[in-house]
């Protein structure tokens, strides 16, 4: 117990002194994570309709392709991402491995599958006619998906919270492709593994409830944004 109340305490020192180590590693974390999350919705939502609504060959192996990468191991994604960079592949030329651009792109990996088949159960959810009556009314395809998609914003936010939460507590794939380099792509997750393999618990539980508190915050952000959007 008295290891686990120096972590606090500690945790309350780096914040409030305003430890630049920290709020660095901090800020790399949300940036990382947030661009990762924001491509993954870019691809995944318009992904999720499609798969949704869309009637093509291989649609239900594909969906259960992304219904299974939900599970994705992140060390699996992690190997794929650093062979497909290392200097010798065929993405090598970028020269982004062991960068912040690499991370993301292993993030996102991670929270595509995640943000697709949420964002797909809950567009099925939806009563089948709605998404015929608005093309009835003339709404494009487009419009009619937009529409569809605002209307299951509940189930909508659960899905980037999921997402969100898995990022941030992601620590096996971004390890492998970002190097965990000081001042360069080290975040929360890494970070944590780094000071317990040395030893210093009580700087690593600091940065696990720093870590946990940012999961919190998101979270109970979203889940506020959840609750007002379910009011009639």
């Amino acid at each position: 117990m008295d290891l686990i109340w120096e972590g606090i305490r500690e945790a309350l020192r780096l914040v409030l002194t305003g430890d630049p180590g920290v709020w660095e590693i901090t800020l790399l974390t949300l940036r990382v994570s947030g661009a990762a999350l924001l491509v993954a919705l870019l691809l995944g939502l318009p992904g999720a309709a499609l798969l949704a609504f869309g009637r093509f060959p291989g649609r239900h192996l594909l969906a259960s392709a992304v219904n299974a990468g939900m599970g994705l191991p992140p060390v699996v994604v992690g190997l794929l991402v650093t062979i497909l960079l290392w200097r010798s592949g065929p993405l090598g030329f970028l020269e982004m491995l062991f960068t912040p651009s690499a991370m993301v792109l292993a993030q996102t990996i991670i929270a595509l599958p995640i943000v697709t088949g949420l964002a797909m159960a809950a567009l099925q959810a939806l009563n089948p006619r709605l998404r015929l009556q608005l093309l009835a009314l003339g709404a494009s395809p487009v419009q009619a998906v937009a529409l569809l998609l605002y209307e299951a914003r509940g189930a909508l936010l659960a899905a980037v919270m999921a997402a969100g939460g898995r990022l941030l507590a992601e620590v096996g794939a971004v390890l492998m492709v970002g190097g965990n380099i000081r001042g360069l792509t080290r975040v929360l997750t890494t970070a944590t593994v780094l000071e317990t393999s040395m030893g210093k618990f009580e700087t690593a539980i600091a940065l696990g409830i720093i870590l946990l508190a940012l999961a919190f915050a998101l979270n109970a952000a979203l889940t506020s944004v959840q609750q007002r959007a379910r009011r009639p």
